[in-house]
């Protein structure tokens, strides 16, 4: 009879969690609305479509920014004015450098034989100073031996 007993209160205990525990509808969100920005983008301004200079064009453009610039507009106008954007500028800018560099470079380059001769002398000099250099450490060392009584 102890066993009912103590059955009870744990039976009701039982009883009251699978009260609590009982499964509630959960609430429904609505979907959420489309972001504008997925829209295919239809508010550009038909001046703000891509458009492929042709190299002479490009260069009209660099050359008539730099008079601007030498006369004393300042950069930002002197792009605006001719009708490009900053990174435009800069990236045809980079792209022009490299080929006037190739054209202006009339300097030819050594010959194998020179090169090669002047790596010899080099290593021959470097050589000679980490010799002398050597020399001057032993002798500061012997120095430093002699004052601290070591030798």
């Amino acid at each position: 009879m102890a066993d009912e007993s103590n059955a009870g209160p744990v039976a009701e205990a039982a009883g009251a969690e699978a009260e609590v525990k009982a499964p509630t509808a959960k609430k429904r969100r609505s979907p959420r609305p489309q972001k504008a920005a997925s829209e295919p983008a239809q508010s550009k301004t038909p001046a703000a479509k891509r458009r492929a200079y042709t190299e002479q064009e490009k260069s009209e453009k660099l050359r008539l920014i730099a008079t601007q610039v030498s006369d004393g507009s300042t950069l930002k106008d002197a792009i605006k004015g001719a009708g490009i954007s900053e990174q435009t500028y800069y990236h045809w800018k980079g792209a022009a450098k490299p080929a006037e560099q190739k054209d202006t470079s009339g300097t030819k380059p050594l010959p194998a034989g020179d090169e090669l001769a002047d790596l010899v002398q080099l290593e021959e000099e470097n050589q000679r100073l980490r010799k002398l250099l050597a020399e001057k450490l032993r002798a500061e060392n012997a120095d430093l031996r002699k004052r601290l009584g070591l030798d």
